[in-house]
C-alpha cells in the first residue's frame, strides 16, 4: 500500500474551499521541486529586478519623506497612527501601488511594491501594515480582476487618491482561514434603495481582526448566500459571495477597535444585521454570486507573496542591526561583547539568514 493511499484512509475529505483554493492560479519552480526535478535554469533566467526611475524617484521623494515624518517609539507609546501621517499617504497616493494609471494609481511592480513596503516596515510595521493592506488582498485588487466596469470607474479612482480608505472582512469570531466555516449568511430578496423596489440581499455579519476597519471609508464584505424562495434558480446555497459596502450604507457598523499586540495600526470589528443591499453592491455583480473563495484565493499572491514576505525580511533586517550596534555599546570585561567569539558567531549565523532571506 502507498503512503499516498494510507494517507488518504486517515486524512479528512478536502472541502469545497479547499477544492476551490487548489483550483485557483498557477505553479511556477515549485512545481519541478515537487518533482524531484528542481528547474536551476528557469531560475537563472530571471532576469535581476530593479526600479524603474518613477519608482526611485518615489523611494527617493515621498517614502524618504515619510521616513522622516515617523516616530515608532511615539507612535507605540500613543493610541493613534498621526492624522498628518494618514494625509501624507492619501495624498501621496501610498493606497495604490496597485492601481492602474488610467484610474490614477501608481501601478508600480512587484518589486517595488516589495521594496517600498520593506523600507518602511524597518522603521514602523504599523506604517507598513497600514500601507501593504490596501495593496495586497482587498477591495482594489478585487475590483480590478473582477469588478464591473461601473464600480471600477467610481470605486479605483477614490481608492487612488486616498479619499477612501478600503477593509477587506473575511475573519468571523469563528473562522478565518477555513472561510467555508463563516457563519456571516445573506438571504436573497427584494428590499427598498433609493426609493425602488429591487432584487438584492439582507446580509448579517460578525467580522474581527479587519485590519484598517476602523478608519475605514469602504468595507469588502464575504458572506455566504442562500436562496430559500429560490428567486435566482433551483439552489438554496449558493456560496461565499464578495460585496463592497460603503461605510454611510444603512446598517453598517465599523468603528470599534482591537490591540494587535500594541503595535498601532488599526484593527478592529464590523457587523450588520439584516442589512439590505442591491445586486450592485456585490463585486463584479449577480453573475458572482458563490465566486467569492475563488476570486479571493486568486489574489492572494499580492499579500501572500509581495508585502508579508518584504515586512518579514524588514523585521529581520532592523533584528540584525539593532543587534550588532548593540554588542558594540555592551561592554563586559572591559571589551564590547560584538568582541566575543561567541557572540560573533551568532551574529554571523543572523547575518547569514538575514542574507538569505533578501535573496
Amino acid at each position: 500500500m502507498s503512503i499516498r493511499t494510507s494517507l488518504k484512509k486517515v486524512l479528512p475529505p478536502i472541502s469545497v474551499t479547499e477544492q476551490e483554493a487548489l483550483d485557483a492560479g498557477d505553479v511556477w519552480i515549485e512545481s519541478s521541486i515537487y518533482q524531484g526535478k528542481p528547474d536551476m535554469q528557469a531560475l537563472r533566467d530571471i532576469p535581476q529586478a530593479k526600479l524603474s526611475a518613477e519608482e526611485q524617484a518615489f523611494m527617493d521623494g515621498p517614502v524618504t519623506e515619510l521616513l522622516g515624518m515617523i516616530d515608532d517609539f511615539e507612535l507605540g507609546n500613543g493610541k493613534h497612527i498621526p492624522q498628518d501621517v494618514l494625509d501624507f499617504l492619501g495624498k501621496n497616493r501610498f493606497f495604490s501601488m496597485i492601481i492602474p494609471k488610467k484610474f490614477g494609481g501608481l501601478e508600480f511592480s512587484p518589486y517595488a511594491n516589495s521594496t517600498i513596503v520593506a523600507t518602511i516596515a524597518a522603521k514602523s510595521g504599523a506604517i507598513a501594515v497600514t500601507v501593504m493592506v490596501p495593496n495586497s488582498l482587498g477591495p482594489g485588487e478585487l475590483l480590478m480582476h473582477y469588478g464591473t466596469n461601473e464600480q471600477q470607474d467610481y470605486w479605483l479612482p477614490r481608492l487612488a487618491d486616498g479619499r477612501d480608505i478600503p477593509c477587506f472582512a473575511l475573519t468571523s469570531p469563528e473562522a478565518g482561514s477555513d472561510a467555508g466555516a463563516i457563519p456571516d449568511a445573506a438571504i436573497v430578496t427584494k428590499g427598498e434603495y433609493n426609493g425602488e423596489e429591487v432584487l438584492g440581499l439582507r446580509v448579517s455579519w460578525d467580522k474581527r481582526y479587519i485590519t484598517l476597519a476602523p478608519i475605514a471609508t469602504v468595507l469588502g464584505l464575504a458572506f455566504k448566500v442562500f436562496d430559500p424562495e429560490q428567486l435566482l434558480g433551483d439552489k438554496l446555497e449558493l456560496g461565499i459571495t464578495c460585496a463592497l459596502l460603503p461605510k454611510s450604507h444603512p446598517g453598517v457598523e465599523l468603528g470599534n477597535r482591537h490591540d494587535p499586540m500594541g503595535v498601532r495600526f488599526y484593527n478592529g470589528t464590523t457587523r450588520g444585521q439584516d442589512v439590505f443591499i442591491p445586486m450592485d453592491f456585490i463585486i463584479g455583480g449577480q453573475k458572482n454570486i458563490g465566486r467569492g473563495w475563488q476570486m479571493l484565493v486568486s489574489c492572494l499572491g499580492a499579500g501572500r507573496g509581495i508585502s508579508l514576505p518584504a515586512m518579514g525580511v524588514a523585521t529581520a533586517q532592523t533584528a540584525f542591526k539593532g543587534t550588532v550596534e548593540y554588542s558594540f555599546v555592551r561592554e563586559q570585561f572591559g571589551v564590547p561583547i560584538g568582541r566575543f567569539e561567541g557572540i560573533q558567531e551568532k551574529m554571523a549565523d543572523i547575518a547569514g539568514k538575514t542574507f538569505l532571506l533578501e535573496a
